[in-house]
């Protein structure tokens, strides 16, 4: 039987959570952090999506992606989930699940609830070192520059 697949809206911006199982740490070393910050690019090509924002948590992990198509964000949380997953496995000679479960993705409305969701995203992780990285159409930020920026 086929998988099934969540369905958003095109166009409509969607927070994405994906916590480790139990929440369990799901990065282990700064190459982890690393190595899962470049795998989203491939699978937004390939499935049509725009990245936002993100942070990567200990044991979890916030995205703010636009999908271009509704099963976009489905088929890139399972590319990015299955390889980061073949690493973690991989170079810690371990098997099985690192996610709990699918991913949890909550639609943004964009005029009155992005801003907030940016906010959430940095606020979230301020009092941890934490990896955050905001997107913004004028390239690159980091949490500090884009607080500025808004604020």
């Amino acid at each position: 039987m086929p998988r099934k697949t969540r369905m958003y809206l095109p166009g409509v911006p969607v927070h994405v959570v994906q916590r480790g199982h139990n929440r369990y740490a799901c990065f282990f070393a700064d190459e982890d952090f690393r190595y899962y910050q470049h795998l989203p690019a491939e699978g937004m090509k390939r499935y049509g999506a725009e990245l936002h924002a993100y942070c990567l948590m200990t044991n979890h992990v916030h995205l703010l992606f636009t999908p271009h198509q509704p099963d976009s964000l489905s088929r890139l949380m399972q590319h990015v989930g299955s390889l980061y997953v073949r690493y973690i496995n991989r170079t810690y000679r371990r098997s099985g699940t690192l996610w709990e479960g699918r991913h949890k993705g909550s639609l943004v409305d964009a005029e009155n609830y992005l801003l907030s969701c940016y906010c959430y995203i940095a606020l979230n992780s301020s009092a941890r070192d934490e990896t955050c990285v905001y997107v913004p159409l004028s390239g690159i930020m980091t949490r500090a520059e884009w607080l500025d920026q808004k604020l």
